[in-house]
C-alpha cells in the first residue's frame, strides 16, 4: 500500500509538472521589457489549450495535495 501511494504521488507530480510547464506565459517576461514590448496582452478567458491546461492544473493539484496528507497519515509522519 506505502509503495503505491508513493508511485502514484510520483506520477502526478510529474504530470502536474508537465502540465504548468506547457502552458503558455499569461505575461510578457523580461525580454519585452528590453525590447520595447512589442508584443500586445490579450485579457480575458483562456480558451483552447490553455483552458484545458488551467483545469488540469487544478484536478492534479488537488490531487497531489489529498496524496500527500494521505501518504503523510499512512506513513505516521504529521
Amino acid at each position: 500500500m506505502k509503495y503505491f501511494l508513493i508511485g502514484t504521488t510520483l506520477l502526478v507530480s510529474i504530470l502536474l509538472i508537465v502540465v504548468v510547464v506547457a502552458q503558455e506565459s499569461k505575461q510578457p517576461g523580461m525580454g519585452s521589457a528590453i525590447s520595447g514590448g512589442a508584443e500586445a496582452v490579450a485579457g480575458g478567458k483562456t480558451r483552447g489549450k490553455d483552458a484545458v491546461l488551467s483545469k488540469f492544473t487544478v484536478v492534479f493539484g488537488i490531487i497531489f495535495a489529498v496524496l500527500c496528507l494521505v501518504l503523510g497519515r499512512y506513513m505516521n509522519t504529521f
